[in-house]
Formats: C-alpha cells, structure tokens, sequence
C-alpha cells in the first residue's frame, strides 16, 4: 500500500511540510504518528530525501534547522508521482490498481487472522457483488 518508498516517503515529507515547518527527527515522529507506528523512516531515508529536496528548490532550511516547503511546493500536485494523497482526477487504472492493493492486504490479512475479516464479510460479499454487475 505505501507504494514505492522512495516517492512514498516524499509525499509524507511534503504533507508534513504543509502542516508547519519540522526538521527531521519531528518529521520521522510525525509518520511513525501518523502511521499509528506502522512506519518509521530511518535517518538514513529521510536526510538524504530532505538533502535532494534542497537541491531541486522543493524546501528550504530556516535558521531554526527546520525546513518549510518553497510557496510552489506547498501547491505541488501529488497525483502524478505514484501513490495518491490529495484530490484530483483518477483513472480507472488507478483505481483498479489499489483496489488490487487493498485486496491483496485482505488476503494476507485473512491468511494470518483468518476471523479478522468475519465481521465485514457482509460488506465484502455486497462491494464483490456490485463489482461483478460491473461486467454486463
């Protein structure tokens, strides 16, 4: 589901930025956070990212050591790098793509708390019935 991490952690780093300014170490809690303390980028991902964000003019570094997004980061459209995180237009690829991703999680989620899914299953009977009326 986080999709390529290299762009993944980008995204987090750039939705974080929006919030307010951080530096690095406020911006690993923040996604560990976030995340309900699924992911925790280590040192070695997010320095380096936020060195290469320096470079390409997307943040800069305030006197206080914390970065803040340039005005035309702050805007920046999310939706053709990968994994989505703001609004805007989807195809149905896409679509299709993440719901294969999220049925994938289901699987492996099935697979290792085979009841987890037992009290959705009615939801997941009735979204598998709308999607085979898809095909006529």
């Amino acid at each position: 589901m986080w999709g390529r991490k290299k762009r993944g952690l980008r995204h987090w780093v750039i939705l974080i930025l929006r919030r307010q300014p951080r530096n690095g170490a406020e911006i690993m809690d923040d996604m560990e956070f976030m995340t309900h303390g699924w992911w925790r980028p280590s040192p070695g991902s997010v320095y380096p990212l936020l060195d290469e964000m320096l470079k390409d003019g997307t943040i800069r570094k305030r006197d206080d050591s914390r970065y803040e997004l340039v005005p035309s980061a702050a805007t920046e459209d999310l939706w053709g790098h990968g994994w989505r995180m703001g609004a805007g237009p989807r195809t149905p690829q896409d679509i299709v793509q993440e719901l294969s991703g999220l049925t994938a999680y289901l699987e492996d989620l099935r697979r290792t708390q085979p009841h987890a899914t037992d009290p959705v299953q009615g939801d997941l009977d009735s979204v598998a019935e709308r999607l085979r009326k898809m095909r006529n």
